[in-house]
């Protein structure tokens, strides 16, 4: 129910992964369609961006502006910040305060004078500004980083290089904040360098229980995950997609003209493919280097005519394997039996 700056920076780093489940799931998928010269009607979806925004940016971003509110001269408190934020962030539309001379929250009864509220893309977090500016400076760290180098333990030497005299900085240390953000930049440009998988967790109740299922719990879930968006857009788009070399070689058995071996373009052998299995037209649409299908029973009634057609090439060539080492033997005996009758003639 208190949430301070500790839950303010995860749920920082929450907001950014919804950003790029966003730009890697719904953007990637419509705006793939379209490089594709698909028909495909743009579905809307809220995009987090301007959470984001509101959080990180350099000029007019909470974390920006608490870095400033730690680093000025004078005297700096948890409200002297708050009433910062009141006047860069009062018109935002993700931004709540009872100090921002807002008469939207003016009379706001669930909103204390010393918060903020922030609506994330999973719904409204309200924060105690209390503790902000002293958790963000992070005063300990050079003290710390100095008593732990003169430790007698090397190995706890080894872990604070940065408390070494002769290496000391005067530089003021990096805030808390700064230092998160930066991690959290290191993490986003790790995780777009990769081809990730997303796994939904659903909490079924608040009880940790077993047998028990919240209703209203799991549509807030699937609401502010942005799942019923990611649904909409898979289903009105297509489950499956491949480059027709790949696809070509994959189905090709299953079409006497495209099989053992396709001369031409993969594109016209996957239509030549596509048109003796009659699939339904409705069911794919061809890309400019993708065959796209809409529905995965498709996709599983291809499968399904590959692996029958996998076990009867492999009765075809059981059956000639067969036929060859039986007529193998048999010519064996039949050689055999001449020259056993040619001595037995000649002896006779």
């Amino acid at each position: 129910q208190d949430n301070s700056f500790e839950q303010f920076i995860i749920n920082y780093c929450n907001e950014k992964l919804q950003q790029i489940f966003i730009e890697l799931t719904l953007k990637e998928e419509q705006e793939e369609y379209i490089r594709e010269g698909i028909e495909w009607t743009h579905i809307e979806y809220f995009n987090n961006a301007i959470i984001c925004d509101l959080i990180e940016n350099n000029q007019t971003g909470i974390l920006a502006m608490l870095d400033e509110e730690c680093l000025r001269p004078g005297t700096v408190t948890d409200d002297t910040f708050l009433e910062k934020l009141n006047q860069v962030c009062a018109t935002h539309q993700h931004f709540e305060s009872r100090m921002s001379k807002c008469s939207r929250f003016l009379n706001d009864t669930s909103l204390p004078h010393s918060c903020f509220r922030i609506q994330h893309y999973a719904g409204k977090v309200m924060y105690q500004v209390e503790g902000f500016v002293d958790k963000n400076n992070d005063l300990l760290y050079r003290d710390l980083s100095q008593a732990m180098w003169k430790a007698s333990h090397s190995l706890i030497k080894a872990l604070f290089p940065e408390g070494n005299p002769a290496k000391i900085n005067l530089k003021r240390p990096p805030t808390a904040g700064s230092q998160f953000k930066a991690s959290v930049a290191t993490l986003m440009k790790n995780l777009q360098t990769k081809n990730p998988n997303y796994i939904r967790c659903i909490k079924p109740n608040d009880k940790k229980a077993a047998h028990i299922f919240n209703d209203a719990l799991v549509c807030h879930q699937i609401r502010y995950l942005g799942l019923l968006e990611n649904v909409r857009v898979r289903r009105a788009g297509y489950a499956f997609r491949q480059a027709y070399e790949p696809c070509l070689e994959r189905y090709k058995m299953l079409c006497k003209q495209t099989w053992p071996h396709w001369r031409g373009p993969a594109r016209a052998g996957v239509e030549v493919l596509f048109n003796e299995l009659e699939i339904p037209e409705e069911e794919f649409s061809f890309g400019r280097s993708k065959i796209f299908i809409r529905n995965p029973r498709t996709l599983f009634k291809l499968e399904d005519l590959r692996k029958q057609r996998l076990e009867d090439l492999a009765t075809l060539i059981e059956k000639i394997y067969r036929g060859w080492k039986c007529r193998t033997r048999f010519l064996l005996m039949k050689k055999s039996q001449i020259v056993i009758a040619s001595w037995y003639r000649r002896y006779a």
